[in-house]
């Protein structure tokens, strides 16, 4: 009763209490905003550890993303809908292809999506073929999200290395210029792709980063 009814509520009271608190400053590429404008579809993509300050976006682009099957993701998932994203459920040992093409229909129905690409078992920050199979099937552009938090509770004996804002946190979120749309022969080359896509994702948190510590009307080239 406790887990299943009870403790979903208190988990998302909870977080929207914390991030009401945070100091967040979002950073969106020119090409991000045509994108949007748009209304074309869109990948955010970011490294595991990062999501418990990506889920704050959930409401601002009414995010759709894959949650697990396990009672954790579950909790997430919960979480995720009560903000007004949408969710395909599924894992790496569960559902995995039904859950991807639960994505590409809502990422082509209007929902940017939102996947952590080093999952959902790791190795961390070794990206996964998945997002490159989304790009190509709905046409959409892979934008690298860079977190960068001030104030935080580390979690350094899990895998994902999963942070905590604490309350009043300052955080930014730097959507970074896009990878472009993954065409069927570039689908061949994996290596390279993942290493383009580790290589910006990391540029774009070194970018939150350094942006974190100046004022907001200050942009970083």
């Amino acid at each position: 009763m406790f887990r299943k009814y009870i403790l979903p509520w208190l988990v998302l009271v909870t977080y929207k209490l914390l991030s009401w608190t945070w100091r967040t400053q979002v950073i969106e590429s020119e090409e991000l905003k045509q994108d949007l404008a748009d209304k074309k579809p869109i990948i955010f993509a970011h490294w595991h550890g990062d999501e418990l300050s990506i889920v704050q976006l959930v409401s601002r682009y009414k995010l759709s993303t894959m949650t697990s099957m396990s009672k954790d993701g579950q909790l997430i998932d919960f979480v995720i809908r009560k903000l007004g994203g949408v969710t395909s459920k599924g894992s790496s040992s569960r559902g995995s292809v039904s859950a991807l093409k639960g994505l590409i229909r809502l990422c082509r129905s209007g929902h940017p999506s939102s996947m952590a690409v080093d999952g959902p078992r790791g190795p961390i920050y070794k990206v996964k073929p998945g997002v490159f199979e989304l790009s190509l099937l709905t046409k959409a552009r892979i934008y690298p999200a860079g977190i960068a938090c001030v104030s935080r509770i580390d979690f350094p004996k899990s895998w994902n290395k999963t942070f905590l804002p604490k309350p009043f946190a300052k955080i930014v979120v730097n959507l970074d210029k896009p990878m472009a749309i993954v065409t069927k022969q570039e689908r061949n080359d994996f290596d390279k792709l993942s290493k383009t896509l580790e290589n910006m994702l990391n540029d774009a948190r070194q970018k939150a980063v350094k942006l974190i510590a100046k004022p907001k009307n200050q942009v970083i080239a």
